[in-house]
């Protein structure tokens, strides 16, 4: 929550400065770009915990109106299979991409290494990733 309400300060006031006062902080954009980030990855972690997210799911809602439990298990263990492959994908390629910046030192903003922000983006697909593996095993 705090990290959101800085998100909506630092964009606020960047718009206050810009319009007013013909100025701005130099790296208040980078910086809500970021928090955007690990905002959306906080945000998705959570939806993941419960199984909350936003889904189309048209095969599932057809299943659920035939009444047929088998059937709806399965599917709902090959769309968590299919979901945990995906991010399992996305943690591997974000990984690559973080060590990247780590190697070229990358300034995010300020002095903060742009690897330092954008760790969380293999770091939570990674934990949802492990939690849809877990929703593949334990659904009954």
């Amino acid at each position: 929550m705090l990290l959101l309400l800085g998100m909506i300060g630092m964009a606020a006031g960047q718009v206050l400065l810009r319009n007013f006062f013909d100025g701005g902080v130099y790296w208040g954009d980078s910086a809500v770009r970021v928090m955007v980030l690990w905002v959306t990855m906080l945000g998705a972690m959570v939806a993941s915990r419960d199984d909350s997210h936003i889904r189309i799911d048209l095969v599932g809602r057809f299943l659920q109106e035939l009444q047929k439990p088998l059937l709806q298990s399965t599917v709902a263990r090959i769309n968590y299979g299919f979901t945990c492959l995906i991010l399992a994908l996305f943690c591997w390629a974000s990984g690559q991409f973080v060590y990247y910046e780590y190697v070229d030192q990358s300034i995010a903003f300020a002095a903060v290494p742009a690897w330092l922000c954008e760790a969380v983006m293999p770091v939570g697909s990674g934990i949802m990733a492990l939690r849809y593996a877990l929703h593949t095993v334990k659904l009954s």
